[in-house]
């Protein structure tokens, strides 16, 4: 490693940290071209069908008058090798003669998948991978885990007093944090492809499900998922302000019944262009106390296949307790209010435990010994103060967040 490659990458990874609201579905890429630790040229992924990031930093380089010759170029991910909706950049950056390339994290894409790598060492430029990598898995986790896994990354939002309540037992809620916890947590909607919530949610929160209150470049589809006849009754016929407004933009219908028909209602609805019907089926389950259970799995890979990445969910104890049971929440934040509700409503229906959770499974997982099976164990990755609340930052250890250089 060179003296100054940590500080050349860390510039890549901030500048591609500027496209973390805009990319999707391509990944968030940073690339920085240098010699004798001068940056020549610099840029980032703007947004999908636009130039990647190191055509940008070589048409910067060019601008400027440099000869790129014997350069190096740090780039957070491996440039692309296939012909999408840009041509390769792998052919941009063959030509230039570089001397060196630093990259962070090869891609997990299968169309890509170390053939840069290969081809640039083949080309006889010297190929260093994986610094900052976990940084960089992080930044693309939703990428990754589509490229690997063929389903969005899976965030799960809930505001709980001390002792553990979303909303009092009459479901009242709102509003339980106050205005920076609300913000931060509208940022997060803003980096996502899109917020699912539940009947439960709609019905309780009368919620928009949009971003308010910050400046975003786009707004998140608002995928939701219930009853076709219900959601139909709350989308056409509501008079509520809140619920005329969720039906506005794009919306994903996630239907519980199996049919591979849209529902009647849909044509008749104003903003049925911008609607799409997904067929969810119900599963028999094992608790014979629940005629059925709702099979979440086949919903997150119709969104993969969608390209939606990262995927934000504000739901009620019932959908919560159902994805986290099903092993299908990789990032909890929670925000803490400073107060203590006493009887109410828990954060997620939960089967009831026996015993404690092996505490030897509080470690770091390993790529070959992840914890994804159980749903209890979790690592706290940010602790933060905003105002008065505190927001806790969950992530369960899954390889999609470990190095892999």
């Amino acid at each position: 490693m060179h003296t100054n490659d940590v500080t050349f990458m860390q510039r890549a990874m901030a500048l591609a940290k500027q496209g973390l609201y805009t990319t999707t579905p391509n990944p968030r890429v940073g690339c920085v071209i240098v010699r004798e630790n001068m940056v020549l040229g610099e840029g980032y992924h703007h947004e999908a069908g636009g130039p990647h990031a190191e055509r940008f930093a070589i048409e910067a380089a060019i601008h400027a008058g440099h000869d790129l010759t014997g350069a190096t170029a740090y780039i957070t991910l491996e440039p692309c090798a296939h012909h999408g909706r840009t041509p390769p950049c792998l052919d941009a950056l063959l030509p230039l003669k570089l001397a060196r390339v630093v990259i962070a994290m090869s891609d997990p894409n299968p169309k890509v998948a170390g053939r840069s790598i290969a081809a640039l060492r083949d080309a006889g430029v010297i190929v260093d991978v994986g610094l900052l990598n976990e940084e960089a898995r992080w930044l693309n986790r939703g990428f990754v885990m589509r490229m690997q896994n063929m389903r969005p990354w899976i965030r799960l939002k809930v505001a709980t007093s001390m002792d553990g309540r979303t909303a009092l037992p009459n479901g009242k809620s709102q509003w339980l944090t106050a205005e920076q916890a609300r913000l931060h947590g509208h940022d997060l909607r803003a980096q996502a492809c899109a917020v699912l919530t539940g009947m439960g949610t709609i019905r309780a929160d009368n919620p928009q499900l949009n971003v308010r209150d910050i400046p975003t470049p786009r707004q998140p589809v608002k995928v939701l998922l219930g009853n076709s006849h219900s959601l139909g009754t709350l989308l056409n016929t509501s008079s509520n302000t809140n619920l005329r407004a969720l039906s506005k933009g794009h919306i994903l219908l996630a239907c519980t019944h199996y049919s591979q028909t849209p529902p009647s209602w849909l044509n008749d609805h104003p903003n049925h262009n911008h609607i799409q019907h997904l067929a969810v089926r119900n599963l028999p389950s094992t608790d014979p106390s629940k005629a059925e259970h709702l099979a979440l799995l086949p919903v997150l890979m119709a969104l993969g296949g969608m390209g939606m990445n990262e995927v934000h969910v504000e739901a009620g104890p019932k959908l919560a307790g159902s994805l986290l049971q099903q092993g299908l929440v990789d990032e909890l934040v929670q925000y803490v209010a400073p107060v203590l509700l006493g009887p109410g409503m828990a954060l997620a229906d939960l089967p009831q435990l026996d015993h404690l959770p092996n505490r030897k499974l509080m470690g770091v997982a390993t790529q070959h010994e992840t914890q994804a099976q159980d749903p209890r164990i979790w690592q706290l990755r940010e602790c933060l103060a905003l105002g008065l609340d505190v927001m806790l930052h969950w992530v369960r250890p899954h390889p999609c967040t470990l190095s892999n250089p």
